[in-house]
């Protein structure tokens, strides 16, 4: 098991290895294997690159965030402009049926809500916004549509769980009570955690993921 001072040094190397990520300007904490992230951002994707980097660290329990976005005045955006790119850029969208989300912007701060069938297309959503400029954060919000029977989507969450190469799929439990999936078990890394939640949403009818796994070293 690392120390909490080798895990400072790994988080610190992971994000200065990122590209997307002015690693100088954040700072790095560990207390008992929680990650602290804390200082100044140019923007919210360079907030969200630094966040997957540090959960990509092997032993890293949990994250906090203190990542402040803040911008230079020359690329400051009205509310109303950040709207209105934000309804280009979804309404470009392959992955996404026209008018299908909605948009609602305060304070830089997007909001996305509407419907859709698939898991994927939510995170196609807010993906498309992340990086425009001016936006300070994004609530994903989207609902999904109802579909199905509970006994064929476990069985294909476990079915997928084991073709995984990231996942050992012995150590996870699935349990489906109508749209809501539930996964419990053992885990060893973000990135197995990541894998696993990724293959109960990618089942049709999937409308929430509880994730009650634990992460051991």
């Amino acid at each position: 098991m690392k120390t909490d001072f080798e895990l400072q040094q790994d988080v610190s190397a992971e994000l200065g290895w990122e590209p997307a990520v002015h690693a100088a300007r954040i700072g790095v904490e560990v207390h008992d294997g929680v990650v602290t992230l804390a200082g100044q951002v140019d923007s919210y994707a360079e907030k969200w690159a630094a966040e997957r980097a540090a959960q990509r660290v092997a032993g890293v329990k949990a994250l906090a965030t203190e990542l402040k976005v803040q911008m230079a005045g020359p690329r400051r955006h009205s509310d109303t402009d950040i709207a209105q790119a934000a309804e280009n850029v979804l309404s470009w969208s392959s992955a996404l049926p026209p008018g299908a989300v909605r948009v609602m912007v305060e304070g830089g701060w997007v909001t996305l809500t509407g419907e859709v069938d698939w898991h994927y297309q939510r995170q196609a959503a807010a993906a498309s916004v992340r990086h425009l400029l001016g936006v300070t954060g994004v609530s994903e919000n989207i609902t999904l549509k109802p579909a199905v029977q509970p006994g064929a989507v476990r069985a294909g969450i476990e079915a997928a769980l084991q073709r995984s190469a990231a996942v050992d799929a012995d150590q996870i439990h699935v349990a489906v009570d109508g749209g809501d999936v539930t996964l419990s078990g053992l885990v060893h890394s973000w990135h197995e955690r990541n894998a696993a939640t990724h293959s109960a949403w990618a089942s049709p009818g999937v409308r929430n993921v509880i994730d009650r796994l634990t992460l051991v070293s």
